[in-house]
């Protein structure tokens, strides 16, 4: 996918209804990397409309009184208004013709993308449910895409505990009969504690078709200490990806952030052995690895897997920005693991 919005299936005209339009709307700021204030005004209003009985609805549309619902605005109004009328909203043909291409260098590796491997929803961190997330990633041409929502010491992310995490793999089960053939992947984001060790039972790890470890604390480590607790966690046979391992920022409204020391070679060469891909994190705030680490793994034989890190459906057009950066510094298509079929993928996740 690249550039454009997939409409609804249901409705053959191709024009989006009021709920519809104000999603897309959500989904161009988002992938725009527009103000969150912004972004949430339209999904609320969406929500809302969303969950209002038919017969309001209807009279609302007969009344044109939209902007009499407590959490709609006149923007919103407007849009919802126009979209009633059977008219594109003005406001999204602007989003449309506005939005840029991403990553124009990388397209023919985004085309080769077959997934997503690190995405989170509402049950973390995220902004939105995972029926949104995993629907507008299918939409993207995506045949599957794993939910990685965070582990339970990141209490400021709502880290999934045991129990939480398995009423999450009850959902996904429900909604990969609704979404078939497309497939989310059961997953976390888990932490890696200041031992190595893996902030997430064991056993349910293992139940996992992709786990994703990162780092989220004492960044500021010295190199050896975070060395030893990196390779600790890439050894463990449960780990299949290394995400955004310098943990730095670069730019964005969290400010920046140096990148963590650690050895390098020491840590891809592990990645290799082990059979742990390197993550190439697409969020433009973060562009982990830096390069010359990307070339290093490169030279060193590792994997990767091209992520976006989306906390939010606009940011699973992320990737062109990753696949841009990993075509600059030398990545084989091959060596992606999200360009493999999810078969070959599954087998290497297990047999890792």
């Amino acid at each position: 996918m690249a550039d454009h919005y997939p409409i609804a299936e249901s409705d053959p005209s191709g024009v989006p209804g009021p709920v519809e339009a104000l999603r897309e709307i959500g989904f161009w700021l988002e992938r725009s990397r527009s103000e969150t204030h912004r972004v949430k005004a339209y999904r609320r209003a969406a929500d809302i409309v969303a969950e209002l009985p038919s017969d309001e609805v209807s009279s609302h549309r007969a009344a044109h009184s939209w902007r009499d619902i407590a959490g709609i605005g006149p923007k919103t109004a407007a849009v919802i208004e126009q979209a009633c009328s059977g008219a594109i909203p003005q406001y999204l043909l602007d989003l449309r013709a506005a939005a840029q291409p991403i990553g124009v260098p990388g397209k023919p590796l985004r085309a080769r993308l077959r997934g997503d491997l690190h995405t989170h929803s509402d049950w973390s961190d995220g902004g939105s449910p995972i029926a949104e997330m995993m629907g507008v990633a299918a939409a993207l041409g995506h045949e599957y895409c794993a939910l990685t929502d965070h582990s339970p010491r990141l209490t400021v992310a709502n880290g999934l505990s045991v129990s939480r995490l398995r009423r999450q793999l009850d959902v996904i089960a429900e909604l990969n009969e609704q979404l078939a053939p497309f497939r989310i992947l059961t997953g976390i984001e888990v932490d890696i504690l200041d031992d190595g060790a893996l902030d997430q039972d064991a056993d349910l790890l293992a139940e996992l078709d992709i786990v994703v470890a990162s780092v989220h604390s004492h960044l500021r480590a010295d190199s050896e200490t975070m060395t030893k607790r990196m390779v600790y966690a890439v050894a463990n046979p449960n780990v299949d990806v290394l995400g955004h391992c310098t943990g730095r920022l670069v730019e964005g409204a969290r400010g920046t952030r140096p990148e963590s020391r650690f050895d390098a070679e020491v840590v891809f060469e592990a990645c290799r052995h082990y059979g742990t891909a390197v993550e190439i994190n697409s969020r433009p705030e973060r562009r982990d690895p830096p390069s010359q680490l990307i070339r290093l793994a490169v030279e060193m034989g590792c994997e990767f897997s091209i992520d976006t890190d989306a906390h939010a459906p606009g940011q699973l057009d992320w990737q062109g920005y990753g696949c841009e950066r990993a075509v600059a510094n030398g990545v084989a298509a091959e060596r992606v693991i999200n360009t493999w079929p999810l078969a070959d993928l599954l087998a290497w996740t297990k047999s890792a």
